[in-house]
């Protein structure tokens, strides 16, 4: 039965965040399109129709996840403003709450180190997310020249990235609560950083 251009868009976006989610929580070569497909509550020829390839599906799958982090990192900027919305977005990286909700974190945190097996288009789209996401943090990042504002940038991300892998790597719940708390602490000396925050009521999740 042919189904109308919206539903196969909303299938679409479905099978997407299906796999975001999964890719995430399992890793993408442990997740088979069966899986996606069940989680997306459509066919297995779905995915086919829609992407042609699992490798496709993944590059989707991964500049989703990316998008929904900056779209997250934007709303805190709206709020909060400038030098407030870069403790914010540390504080919530550096958080239990994100620590914990793999399947809804940072892309990066998860299959940082996967990505490098992945093959080309899979790497190309996590490279271009990453570079956008990183002119975004620059422009928060204090001072005047753009390159050390970028420079800045990158280590900070890496720092947050570091120490969310490995506080999630580690079977030490005080070890894990010390480095995103001593992290937040290393990155924003001046700011009003005050380690993991809990979730509250009303959050979104990272």
């Amino acid at each position: 039965m042919r189904v109308s251009k919206e539903k196969a868009a909303a299938n679409r976006h479905d099978m997407l965040t299906a796999a975001a989610r999964l890719f995430r929580e399992q890793g993408v070569s442990a997740t088979g399109v069966d899986a996606i497909t069940k989680g997306a509550n459509l066919t297995h020829g779905a995915v086919y129709s829609q992407f042609g390839s699992k490798e496709a599906v993944a590059a989707e799958a991964i500049r989703l996840a990316f998008q929904g982090s900056k779209r997250r990192w934007q709303r805190l900027v709206e709020r909060k403003g400038g030098e407030k919305a870069l403790a914010a977005i540390v504080a919530e990286y550096l958080s239990r709450t994100h620590r914990d909700a793999v399947g809804q974190g940072c892309v990066v945190a998860a299959l940082g180190g996967e990505v490098a097996r992945q093959p080309r288009s899979v790497r190309a789209a996590f490279t271009d997310e990453l570079k956008a996401g990183l002119e975004f943090l620059a422009g928060l990042m204090p001072g005047d020249d753009p390159a050390h504002r970028y420079e800045d940038a990158i280590a900070a991300f890496v720092s947050m990235a570091g120490a969310l892998t490995l506080a999630r790597a580690v079977n030490d719940e005080p070890l894990s609560e010390q480095i995103l708390h001593t992290t937040a602490k290393r990155l924003l000396p001046h700011a009003a950083v005050r380690g993991p925050a809990r979730r509250t009521r009303g959050s979104r999740m990272y």
